[in-house]
């Protein structure tokens, strides 16, 4: 085993078990939380989709990867390889439908009440989860055309038709390739689209409440939660859109390059994995309910299971939210 594979099998094994362990600690933190009914939001349940999204794409494109780094090559049969590729690519679009349901529910909710949406905002809450389904039932429609061409074993005589990924090959036909690429660029260009207009309109929103109200923000005990939750999802969406920027780059070249290169198919495969590791660690990080947990649990703090058994319980979690 050559020494660049064996560093690059140590950074996608580091790389699978960060993003594993962030993402089902979140999971966890999430259904906690929904069943415990302590300062539940509507937005949770878009991030426990999202955090299964990520942890599909981070199994299906580091660990194959990784055992291909150390040396076990097209170690996946036929059926494996297309249930590996195909599972990739649910998660990845998943990903990106979540994040842009993410992004349009905030838009909805911190809207003026004087505009069009303020009747909508009564009722999005019980339309995330139908769209949530139908996000996964959508994905799973655009890519069931692509496990054809996939195959588990590397076809030495035909190498001017596949491409080697180092676990499995991909067969080029043209005709399916450009249906998929087509379906697949459509969907990207619109949730690409939504997350643009919608976080535009967040960042108008919060400039604007920002200017008309900074005086209440300088008096007041409680943060104001709205403000706080629509930053989050703002960070969550540039982190996306960069990740995305540069994936769909490296795709771009392998699509162009009939035999692309070690460097290229790895750096690839790190890139897209990028933002379903690094997701979950932004989330925690800008979501006070888990430093609150992290503090009740390592004995910082005693008031904490007390204001989870009060009876008012929800009055006095208003200001953590």
């Amino acid at each position: 085993m050559a020494s660049r594979d064996l560093a690059m099998g140590m950074i996608f094994l580091s790389q699978t078990t960060v993003g594993l362990v962030g993402n089902l600690f979140l999971l966890y933190h999430y259904s906690f939380v929904y069943f415990t009914r302590c300062t539940l939001r509507p937005t949770d349940l878009i991030l426990k989709h999202l955090t299964v999204a990520n942890s599909l794409v981070v199994l299906s494109k580091g660990i194959p990867q990784m055992m291909a780094a150390f040396g076990l090559r097209y170690f996946l049969s036929d059926a494996g390889c297309k249930l590996v590729f195909c599972v990739h690519r649910v998660g990845r679009g998943v990903c990106m439908g979540s994040t842009c349901l993410l992004s349009i529910f905030q838009a909805v909710t911190i809207s003026p009440t004087n505009s069009a949406w303020a009747q909508l905002k009564l009722h999005t809450p019980k339309y995330i989860f139908p769209f949530n389904i139908l996000c996964w039932v959508l994905n799973m429609l655009v890519n069931v055309i692509l496990p054809v061409n996939v195959t588990g074993q590397w076809n030495s005589k035909n190498t001017t038709k596949n491409k080697d990924l180092g676990y499995c090959s991909v067969r080029v036909n043209t005709v399916v390739l450009l249906t998929h690429t087509t379906l697949s660029a459509c969907y990207d260009v619109l949730c690409l689209g939504l997350m643009t207009w919608s976080s535009g309109f967040l960042v108008f929103i919060l400039y604007r409440h920002r200017q008309q109200v900074q005086y209440i923000h300088r008096t007041s005990l409680c943060p104001n939660p709205e403000s706080r939750v629509t930053q989050s999802i703002l960070v969550l969406v540039s982190t996306f859109v960069s990740f995305y920027a540069l994936s769909s780059s490296c795709l771009l070249l392998l699509a162009l390059f009939p035999h692309p290169s070690w460097w290229l198919v790895n750096t690839s495969t790190l890139i897209t994995a990028c933002f379903p590791t690094v997701s979950p660690f932004v989330l925690m990080h800008r979501d006070p309910r888990i430093t609150r947990l992290g503090s009740a649990c390592c004995g910082r703090s005693t008031q904490f299971p007390k204001l989870v058994r009060s009876s008012n319980r929800h009055a006095l979690t208003r200001c953590f939210l």
